[in-house]
């Protein structure tokens, strides 16, 4: 490789390099803001999930008294909602979301079930239907800065669908933030509310971390009696979950991108060295072949 061309790969990768910075940078800001949304909202999520969770336990038997609070005799369609992003460049922030999720669909295919797919992000939506999935709703567009319209009109759908009897359970799939570095994926049921998440023996709260349900509460008279708030709380707490969700999944990113942006920015500075040192060798060759020829042409001359 002539040394012109190795220049002209160093330039290029120092032009990657810079944007790759320029990109990690952004990230953190973005994630900094991100952030404090989810702190914000973790205590309010918190608590309409414990609110939730005390009511269903209140109603007992009674939950199937309203369509939104009744489970269906068989769970013969499955909704599964993806939670991506609109953008890529952030590791495996996508992926690892639409593995989790259609390697469920396939468990719940293989067990004579249907399965339906929800996705937010186009990454998401783009790569159900290139694998032929059916999408019963597509959301797109906000996954940046999700506000709670976005939720609720998410929510509003999954809704609507079980209590049509469209769908008997609903699942949900995002990448949950621990850190700048680390992004889980978790996977929470929430509709059927009798086997919702919330109903689980362990709970997260809003640091994240696992609070252990003790069983044990203070004597509450809820006044009205507690189907009648749950059928006000239902609907809040799946568009709670949902923003939760998408909240998470935003943090995610912007952590997952910083990560991968200064993975490469790491990765260009070697290859930036590796090429120097490419480029001083072919130097050094070319400069050996100019003296050998200058040294044959003195002997001829001789």
């Amino acid at each position: 490789m002539a040394q012109s061309d190795v220049k002209v790969r160093i330039a290029s990768v120092k032009n990657i390099q810079k944007i790759t910075r320029a990109m990690e940078m952004v990230a953190a800001a973005r994630l900094r803001r991100a952030e404090q949304r989810i702190s914000s909202l973790r205590p309010y999520a918190g608590a309409i999930r414990r609110m939730t969770r005390q009511a269903a336990e209140a109603a007992g038997g009674e939950l199937g008294a309203l369509p939104i609070l009744a489970e269906h005799e068989s769970e013969n369609t499955i909704a599964i909602v993806l939670v991506t992003a609109d953008r890529g460049l952030a590791g495996a922030f996508n992926s690892q979301i639409l593995r989790a999720g259609i390697r469920a669909g396939a468990e719940y295919e293989e067990a004579g079930k249907k399965v339906t797919y929800y996705a937010t992000g186009r990454r998401g939506v783009s790569s159900l239907n290139f694998r032929g999935k059916h999408t019963a709703g597509t959301y797109t567009g906000f996954t940046d800065r999700p506000a709670y319209a976005n939720a609720r009109e998410i929510a509003e759908d999954l809704v609507s669908a079980y209590v049509d009897a469209e769908v008997d359970r609903v699942e949900i799939f995002y990448n949950g933030y621990v850190s700048a570095l680390v992004q889980e994926v978790r996977r929470e049921t929430l509709l059927p509310l009798q086997q919702a998440t919330i109903l689980e023996g362990n709970e997260r709260d809003q640091d994240g971390t696992e609070e252990e349900v003790s069983g044990h509460h203070a004597l509450v008279e809820y006044e009205p009696d507690p189907v009648d708030i749950l059928k006000r709380l239902v609907p809040d707490y799946v568009e709670i979950s949902i923003f939760r969700a998408l909240l998470e999944s935003t943090a995610s990113e912007h952590g997952a991108r910083m990560t991968a942006m200064r993975n490469a920015s790491e990765n260009a500075g070697e290859v930036i060295t590796d090429l120097t040192l490419e480029m001083n060798r072919v130097r050094q060759a070319e400069i050996t072949q100019e003296i050998m020829e200058v040294v044959a042409g003195a002997e001829a001359l001789v």
